[in-house]
């Protein structure tokens, strides 16, 4: 399991450093999460850590999306970034 502060500095940047990898979260209920969404629910994340509460804002990891295009935010429903799978634009 993830601690807050392993979280927190994920939330500071939507990229991994050093790479610039685009970063989502894995929640306990095995979906992935985006960290905008994480942002927007930091409370229910932090209520669900601490509480061993709800799955779907429990964090269990923290990856970066290298090649899958077709990885959404659960939440949001929102496309989350791949590193090796966009198209060239144009």
């Amino acid at each position: 399991m993830r601690t807050l502060s392993d979280i927190k500095q994920a939330l500071r940047d939507k990229y991994a450093w050093p790479g610039g990898y685009p970063l989502y979260l894995i929640c306990a209920d095995g979906e992935a999460l985006s960290i905008d969404s994480a942002r927007a629910n930091w409370r229910e994340i932090c209520s669900a850590h601490m509480r061993n509460g709800d799955k779907q804002w429990q964090i269990v990891g923290i990856a970066i999306n290298y090649e899958d295009p077709d990885l959404y935010c659960a939440h949001s429903g929102a496309r989350i970034e791949s590193a090796y799978a966009e198209e060239d634009a144009a």
